[in-house]
């Protein structure tokens, strides 16, 4: 009986053995993860979980007894050691299992601060894991003054939740603009002005010095000659791909493991999938964060593994909660040159429109889901609406699926 193992327990590898099971494979599945609880959700741990809103158990992908009944061997709180690719083993130390076929959905683990500036003073958080979570969850007191290190989502989102909480909260973002790496600066205005609005202090193309105390962190200073007192900090500097063990394992690594259209790697009995996985696209190699690839390409590895021999074409959507306002992302903007805004004058709603050219590449939709779900699907069927035709107000949206 063919025996498939899949190490890393996030959103991945939690939908790749659930479709193995759902298409008919047999065979035995071992997943095993690093953290001690079931596979759960991670964009709620910022904010429905860490605001009190939602209980552990809710974030589970699926209860615990699912894998059991699916005749899956999951394995919690667990280190994979190495990868044996000759004889097909993965060793968790003493422990040697066998495979047939290896999957690697070991994700990403979140980009932290050097020890030399204080990144290891207590009172600093990363948010990628529950553990981290559960950590700063008793500072978001009302009164508390919270340093957050990066103005991207992850750092917003952080602001939003704190400031909800009654919490004094600066952002200090090293670039000229908050997010700047993911976003045009039409949608960086639209969320430096909501989050001012709430109190926070933002302060862009400002570096952190260092962070100051002996033991907890008290204060911290910043390059343009600024210094806090500070409670907690928060860093959301980016994440980086978890490819050591494929590294160890002598597997081709190119901005994460890299994989064909497939989701194989360079060893033809080894996949991946998620946050940890290259791909080509659009002429680079490029690794897709986001809870829909983490679903959509596992799955498709799935089938792969099992011989359907399909290619994984990303149909790329995210989205972020800040304060009362979901933001949600259509495509890739990569390679843009012209933003046009569409805007209700009925309400608040809003959306920009990224086009390189005369081609649609994505759209980004503030409280404007009608609007997001047309920018979707006109991307997925490769339609592009002249920029002007946008920005008209009188524009019957719905007419242009229909072109």
């Amino acid at each position: 009986m063919a025996h498939y193992v899949v190490i890393g327990a996030g959103q991945a590898g939690a939908s790749l053995v659930a479709k193995l099971r759902s298409s008919g494979f047999e065979g035995a599945i071992t997943l095993i993860g690093e953290e001690p609880v079931p596979p759960y959700q991670r964009p709620p741990l910022s904010k429905a979980y860490l605001l009190g809103d939602m209980a552990l158990e809710r974030l589970f992908l699926r209860p615990e007894s699912f894998y059991s009944d699916q005749n899956i061997t999951l394995k919690m709180g667990t280190q994979v050691s190495a990868i044996n690719r000759e004889k097909r083993e993965v060793h968790l130390g003493d422990e040697v299992i066998p495979y047939d076929q290896l999957a690697l959905t070991t994700g990403s683990s979140a980009n932290t601060l050097p020890a030399s500036i204080g990144g290891a003073l207590d009172g600093v958080f990363t948010v990628r894991t529950l553990a981290d979570v559960d950590a700063m969850a008793s500072h978001f007191e009302d009164g508390k003054r919270a340093l957050i290190v990066g103005g991207g989502y992850i750092g917003l989102e952080a602001a939003a939740v704190a400031r909800k909480m009654g919490v004094e909260v600066t952002v200090v973002e090293m670039a000229e603009r908050i997010l700047q790496r993911v976003a045009a600066p039409e949608t960086s205005d639209y969320f430096r002005a909501l989050h001012q609005s709430h109190g926070v202090n933002v302060l862009e193309g400002v570096g952190l010095k260092s962070l100051n105390g002996e033991g907890h962190v008290i204060g911290a200073s910043l390059t343009n000659g600024t210094d806090l007192d500070v409670d907690f900090v928060i860093v959301g500097v980016g994440i980086t791909p978890n490819s050591t063990l494929a590294e160890q394992a002598s597997l081709t690594i190119e901005n994460g493991i890299a994989v064909d259209e497939q989701g194989r790697t360079s060893d033809p009995n080894i996949w991946s999938a998620g946050d940890c996985a290259s791909f080509d696209l659009r002429g680079a190699r490029r690794r897709l964060e986001s809870v829909q690839n983490a679903i959509d390409q596992a799955e498709a590895v799935a089938e792969n593994m099992m011989g359907a021999g399909k290619s994984y074409t990303p149909k790329p959507w995210f989205w972020s909660d800040q304060y009362d306002v979901k933001l949600q992302i259509a495509g890739l903007n990569i390679g843009y040159d012209n933003v046009v805004a569409r805007r209700d004058p009925d309400s608040p709603a809003v959306s920009f429109w990224y086009y390189q050219g005369t081609t649609l590449l994505a759209v980004d939709a503030m409280n404007d889901p009608r609007n997001y779900m047309i920018g979707k699907r006109l991307i997925e069927a490769g339609k592009s609406p002249a920029p002007d035709v946008i920005a008209n107000p009188d524009t019957d949206m719905k007419a242009l699926l229909k072109a």
